[in-house]
């Protein structure tokens, strides 16, 4: 059988196109189906991570809830702390307040003079009973633990005593400024008057403080023994003798 070369080129042209046409359905399946594989794998992977990612993020903002909760409770435990601290120190405050009132105000009762003489009625009616003098270090007007058992010694009898008074007499050596050495000897009279009084509850009034300073020696102020004698207090301890006389007449009845 005889085939026309023109039909045979037209069936040939037609073939041709229908295996590209096939050839590229094939290459656009592949490429569609490897896609898709492309695709399925990478959701397979970053799947997880996405999932781990919001996990993480999950339990940053739950530390950090928890973090700022107790940094709350930190801070309102500080405030807490704080303001017990302050209310602490205001009645620690306020207590020492109320002392150094209370101190002044004995300290005020307390009698200052010169002298006994035209302060106390009837001096003459009252006769000495007991004396001591306690001595202080330079510039010193703090009581030694000899100095007060001298003192105790003095307030011994006074637990039943009536009608008496305390003349207190503070002195300074002759070292340094006149008005310094003056507050100096007052200082050191005080410290007497707040012993007895605190220990034996002798009332203020019953004091009469006399602060000389430097103005009446004792001893010698060239040596240095005499300067130790000078910076003294001195403790008189006087009773009314008409008083004491009355009251054992009313105890005898």
């Amino acid at each position: 059988m005889t085939i026309d070369p023109i039909e045979y080129h037209s069936r040939f042209q037609r073939s041709k196109v229908l295996g590209l046409a096939v050839l590229a359905g094939a290459i656009a399946l592949c490429c569609l189906m490897t896609g898709c594989t492309t695709k399925n794998y990478v959701r397979s992977q970053t799947g997880p991570l996405v999932q781990q990612t919001n996990e993480l993020d999950a339990k940053t903002a739950a530390d950090h809830r928890d973090i700022t909760d107790a940094d709350q409770r930190a801070q309102l435990g500080i405030a807490n702390a704080n303001g017990a601290a302050a209310s602490a120190d205001k009645n620690a405050l306020a207590a020492a307040q109320s002392a150094e009132a209370a101190g002044q105000s004995a300290q005020d009762a307390v009698n200052r003079v010169d002298t006994l003489s035209g302060v106390v009625a009837n001096l003459d009616n009252y006769k000495e009973l007991s004396k001591v003098s306690v001595t202080f270090g330079f510039d010193k007007s703090v009581l030694t633990a000899a100095d007060r058992e001298q003192l105790d010694g003095v307030a011994a009898t006074l637990a039943s005593a009536r009608g008496y008074i305390v003349e207190v007499t503070g002195g300074t050596d002759s070292v340094g400024d006149a008005q310094y050495n003056y507050q100096l000897s007052q200082r050191r009279a005080d410290a007497v008057v707040n012993y007895l009084s605190a220990k034996y509850n002798i009332p203020p009034h019953k004091f009469y403080l006399i602060g000389i300073g430097k103005d009446v020696a004792v001893a010698d102020n060239k040596t240095a023994a005499g300067r130790a004698q000078n910076r003294r207090v001195e403790v008189r301890l006087m009773f009314n003798m008409t008083q004491a006389a009355q009251g054992a007449q009313a105890g005898g009845e």
